[in-house]
């Protein structure tokens, strides 16, 4: 969230035009180096559209709404120095194109037959599908560089263990692959085969029931690409991204919203209005909704949990795991899910990540947070939402204080669950993101860790809340503002082809059965587009 704050330097300005070159007729953006993270500031004067935060949801859905109306003056507010630093950081995610395939967390019930419910797991898979569409548009366009920058195959693997487990994932097993998104997915309890397909998981484990399912995913870096939908608006006319300003208060005045602006560096304050506001500021939305002064979002409150990963920069190691593996759901904390074993591609090198481990924080973003953002965001109105949320959740709150204080020996342990050989001196601790789940009182103290989309009553502003599937979805959330906030960019002909362009499945329900050649057809488009080369 930032402004016009010190102009960059002559010679970072330069660095930076060296390294892009910019067809506005074509409308492409395409960077020749990595990027630096940074973009020369520049203010729009009387935007229609302000955007808080750089990260993936901001830049998705300025990127839409400039494709569909290419006249819109957009201006974008971010308030580190550099652009996607908190959560859409490929050090603060997991990178997991979350489809559903692996996470039990989004299948964790069974009804009385037995059968297990997979209509989340659908749903996601058909947003994550948008997301690709999106992604394989920007590619074929130019706009996002070359896709295996940022996307790779990466098969994901739902790994249990001991009888009650495995008859857990044969269930969800069967009744997945009935559905034509999930029906290559394959099921084994042949410990041999598990490890084909993730030799560290198997290697120096115990003899014991265990069974796996494997099916194709991707592993994506969220920042990267949030950092070139970045680049491409920047080069946009009547478009801009300051840096380095942070917002501090949304107040409506008549048909328009007032922002209150501080500069990070200097402290300057200034004033910015524009027609709408999306808030894509992760935890640093919630303030800015309570400062709105909209009925709407009167006792909303905010939970934030901090996490943590160890990483394994060894290269023979790495060399050795090729998936995302995720496990059963710890009982201590079904509402946080499992952990994984990832393989990820950051900074140009191969690691492997585990966790997260969960921590206790009050602040709400990792990097421009303060610890006392938890405080500050208490009123009256959300007091007796979060001690309630306390009380029913205290076997959460239990579990983020014993993980907080948990050794490096204990995550060791953890990790060994997954990976029996590790040894402590491959494994380093680092941090991870910061993410603020939404409490409000219609929840009456229930704690659901997901991705939803605040909108005001008038339309006017809007605002992404929550977690996972977070990152993975962010183009159905793009979308999903553009029909409920500023639906006549859709309702003409002119405005349905533009979107088409993007998303050519759009307005097509691809989870009904009559449409499985056509979900056939446009995932294998989509994957010849991001270059995507299954490892199976």
């Amino acid at each position: 969230m930032k402004f016009d704050r010190k102009r960059r330097s002559k010679e970072s300005i330069r660095m930076l035009t060296e390294t892009m070159t910019t067809d506005r007729n074509a409308g492409t953006y395409r960077p020749e180096v990595e990027e630096a993270g940074c973009v020369e500031t520049r203010i729009v004067e009387a935007p229609d559209v302000v955007l808080v935060g750089s990260g993936i949801m901001s830049s998705t859905l300025a990127v839409m709404l400039k494709r569909l109306d290419p006249r819109l003056r957009i201006q974008m507010i971010e308030v580190t120095s550099e652009l996607t630093q908190e959560a859409s950081n490929g050090w603060n995610n997991a990178g997991t194109g979350h489809a559903g395939i692996c996470e039990i967390s989004y299948t964790p019930t069974r009804d009385q037959e037995g059968r297990v419910n997979v209509e989340r797991a659908l749903r996601i898979f058909e947003q994550f599908e948008h997301s690709k569409q999106f992604w394989g548009a920007g590619a074929a366009s130019g706009m996002v560089g070359d896709p295996t920058d940022f996307i790779h195959a990466v098969p994901h693997i739902c790994f249990v263990k001991g009888p009650e487990d495995t008859d857990f994932l044969r269930a969800r097993h069967a009744a997945m692959v009935e559905h034509h998104f999930f029906r290559s997915m394959q099921l084994t309890t042949d410990p041999t085969v598990i490890h084909e397909w993730a030799p560290l998981v198997m290697e120096g484990r115990e003899p014991g029931p265990v069974s796996a399912t494997i099916g194709d995913g991707t592993e994506v870096n969220f920042g990267l690409l949030a950092r070139r939908l970045c680049g491409w608006l920047a080069q946009q006319e009547h478009c801009g991204i300051l840096t380095g300003w942070r917002v501090t208060r949304l107040r409506r005045l008549d048909d328009q919203w007032q922002l209150g602006l501080r500069c990070a560096s200097s402290g300057e304050v200034r004033e910015l209005r524009a027609k709408f506001v999306f808030v894509g500021a992760g935890g640093g939305s919630l303030p800015l909704l309570q400062s709105s002064g909209l009925p709407e979002a009167a006792g909303l409150g905010g939970f934030p949990i901090g996490g943590q990963w160890l990483v394994c920069d060894e290269p023979a190691i790495c060399a050795q795991h090729e998936a995302k593996v995720y496990g059963a759901i710890p009982p201590s904390s079904p509402t946080l899910g499992s952990g994984h074993l990832d393989v990820r591609r950051l900074n140009g090198q191969r690691q492997l990540l585990f966790g997260p481990f969960a921590s206790w924080t009050t602040r709400f973003l990792k990097h421009s947070g303060r610890r006392s953002d938890l405080p500050l965001s208490i009123r009256m109105g959300n007091l007796t939402s979060l001690l309630r949320t306390a009380v029913r959740n205290w076997p959460l709150v239990r579990y983020l204080v014993t993980q907080g204080l948990q050794s490096m020996e204990d995550r060791m342990q953890a990790l060994r669950e997954y990976y029996p050989n590790a040894r402590s001196e491959h494994w380093r601790l680092v941090q991870a993101g910061i993410r603020v789940q939404a409490i409000n009182k219609a929840d009456r103290g229930a704690v659901y860790f997901g991705t939803e989309v605040f909108s005001s009553a008038d339309r006017s502003l809007a605002a992404m809340l929550g977690a996972s599937p977070g990152a993975s979805v962010a183009v159905n959330i793009a979308l999903e503002v553009v029909q409920t906030c500023l639906p006549h960019l859709l309702a003409s002909s002119d405005g349905c082809e533009r979107m088409r362009q993007m998303i050519p499945i759009f307005d097509v329900d691809l989870k009904q059965s009559g449409n499985a050649a056509l979900f056939e057809k446009s995932t294998r488009e989509t994957a010849e587009r991001l270059q995507l080369v299954s490892n199976q």
